[in-house]
């Protein structure tokens, strides 16, 4: 089957056909892929891919696209200009412009925060005779931007400003070309998809790119860069450069969740893997000092849930399994490869840390897609899950066909009541996002669900004092959203950030809610008008202190003088002014998700 698919496509280069011939050979070529597509699960121990490569001429499959395919830019509107790459700086900058002060009992260490910078200027498009296929928005190369705090023994801050791409394999093969290579393979007609998807594999070996770009964490004195198409890439902290994917010395051969978790008390890594062919999704458990893969297990699922984030309580693993799927038989017959079903089911599995699949305890919950978990933790008899819940998943937009910006203008539109989140004159639900609470009885196998904040704001990327990471705390942190600036410009735009209180009433809320729902109370930091956050972290003042005590730290950007600058909020005055605003050297565009390293700095000669 192989070998009469490379057949067409050097014919194809070696001629000048028509376009009507092309069409006639694509109809034969699905006809006869179509059985081969529905046994893709073992598409890799069938296609040995660096035998076909080698017996192939790549520069005819590179003819191939280059006849076929026209690569065009994703153009951007001047309110989504912060969503537009930037240059790699080559060399780190000291920084001059600090307003405020940073604190005496800041520690010393790295800010880091991912997201996409894609190459060649922005996202792609293709137009091909099989259709049209494009990038999403949350895909594009990995780029790290980092701020290091360094303390002198007179008492003064040096803080240094750096960025730098995360180098992996696919990055490193289109920076050697040149140009843009991969064809988008996640959204656009099926043909287009499944012709991308088999001509990146055959050309390059690989499906699609990865592209590293949402997340960054430390295991056992190591950091690494992850998205969950793939492993992550252990990078060098101080300088940013790539050292290589993490396998955990050859166990791990799948993707990796964006969000791995250290179980409370033994500092083990537990971590999940979800795949768009069988098994769908395995979790597993590394040990405390990242040599040794302890467990991992095939939860035996029926469907690929796009997980993106996993929990872990003192003694259990949390899995949402929610309707949003990635389906390769759904692409085949002519469907989107990720879909959210509204009427889908949701449920939550609790399995215990080196459990398997028959040892999870599953708790249907009303449908959702809860991206990001604020905590989980153990409370008598029931396991309880706190996160981000949204009724329409941001991932990954519109069907085929509908307007992408009037989509996601309408979907982030602001609401007034938990009624709007169901949009009447649409008959659509919005992506508000909502603090959440399940209650998950594990002797009764009964479960609680219920709203923990109201509707003064959608929020998400949720963070927490990482020292309560599985244990019951009192308080958490998120990200809100600007429901205005969000549906002018159809992405997400973050206007300020919450404190929730866990453990305290919620007293200035309207009297509909009262009756309808026990809400906690939430503390804000709004920005001005213009100005948006990405990458938030909290920071601790150190074991022993309230858990409370520390700072938020976050990269923001002013859209009225195109200004950059990273904030500290004390979180026990979190309403007031950031205690310091630090004012970078170049464009920050937006991202996903940051943390702060306490690293000692005097090891770092540079700074």
């Amino acid at each position: 089957m192989a070998s009469s698919y490379l057949a067409f496509q050097v014919n194809c280069c070696q001629q000048k056909s028509s376009i009507s011939h092309h069409f006639h050979v694509f109809k034969t070529l699905s006809s006869s892929v179509k059985p081969f597509l529905g046994e893709l699960q073992q598409l890799s121990s069938r296609i040995d891919v660096s035998k076909t490569i080698k017996n192939t001429s790549v520069r005819f499959l590179d003819a191939f696209v280059d006849h076929v395919f026209e690569f065009i830019d994703q153009p951007l509107l001047p309110i989504q200009s912060n969503f537009a790459p930037v240059d790699e700086l080559r060399a780190a900058v000291l920084i001059k412009s600090i307003e405020g002060e940073i604190p005496d009992d800041f520690p010393e260490g790295v800010y880091i925060r991912n997201g996409p910078n894609p190459l060649f200027g922005g996202f792609k498009s293709t137009k091909s005779l099989f259709g049209r296929s494009s990038h999403i928005w949350v895909e594009g190369e990995g780029m790290l931007h980092a701020l290091y705090f360094k303390k002198g023994i007179d008492g003064r801050w040096t803080v240094v400003y750096n960025n730098r791409h995360v180098e992996t394999e696919t990055f490193k093969l289109e920076k050697q070309r040149n140009r843009p290579s991969f064809l988008p393979a996640i959204e656009g007609d099926s043909p287009a998809i499944l012709s991308a998807y088999f001509l990146n594999l055959l050309r390059f070996g690989k499906i699609n790119k990865y592209n590293s770009n949402t997340n960054v964490f430390e295991h056992s004195g190591k950091f690494y860069s992850v998205a969950e198409n793939h492993m992550p890439q252990e990078i060098n902290i101080f300088t940013l450069e790539t050292l290589g994917n993490w396998d955990v010395n050859g166990t791990w051969n799948r993707p990796f969740t964006s969000h791995p978790k250290k179980a409370p008390g033994t500092g083990e890594l537990v971590i999940m893997g979800v795949d768009a062919t069988r098994p769908f999704v395995e979790v597993g458990v590394i040990s405390a000092d990242g040599n040794k893969l302890f467990h991992k297990v095939d939860l035996k699922l029926n469907r690929c849930s796009l997980c993106h984030e996993i929990g872990v309580t003192q003694r259990y693993n949390v899995f949402l399994d929610y309707p949003l799927s990635i389906d390769i038989k759904r692409l085949v017959r002519g469907g989107p490869l990720i879909k959210y079903e509204n009427e889908g089911y949701a449920r939550i599995g609790i399995m215990p840390r080196y459990g398997d699949a028959d040892s999870i305890k599953w708790f249907d919950v009303e449908p959702n897609c809860t991206l990001h978990i604020l905590n989980c933790f153990e409370d008598g008899d029931e396991v309880v899950v706190w996160g981000c819940r949204a009724l329409e998943s941001i991932i990954p937009g519109p069907d085929l066909g509908l307007d992408k910006f009037e989509w996601f203008s309408r979907k982030f539109k602001h609401i007034e009541s938990v009624e709007e989140s169901f949009d009447a004159r649409t008959n659509e639900k919005l992506l508000f996002s909502r603090a959440y609470e399940w209650r998950l009885n594990m002797q009764t196998g009964e479960g609680k669900e219920r709203n923990l904040t109201g509707t003064e704001f959608s929020m998400d990327f949720p963070m927490i004092n990482g020292d309560y990471t599985g244990l019951k705390n009192k308080y958490g942190y998120t990200q809100i959203v600007d429901s205005n600036a969000s549906s002018a410009s159809g992405l997400p735009k973050y206007g300020g950030l919450a404190k929730l209180y866990f453990e305290e009433p919620n007293t200035e809320i309207s009297m509909r809610e009262v009756q309808s729902e026990e809400l906690v109370k939430v503390e804000y930091h709004k920005f001005e008008e213009g100005v948006f956050c990405t990458g938030a972290a909290f920071v601790s003042k150190g074991r022993g202190l309230e858990e409370d005590d520390g700072w938020i730290i976050t990269f923001v950007h002013n859209e009225n003088t195109n200004t950059s600058q990273v904030y500290i909020i004390d979180t026990k005055k979190f309403s007031s002014e950031p205690i310091a605003k630090i004012t970078l050297p170049c464009r920050v565009p937006y991202g996903f998700h940051g943390a702060f390293m306490p690293i000692p700095l005097h090891i770092f000669g540079a700074l």
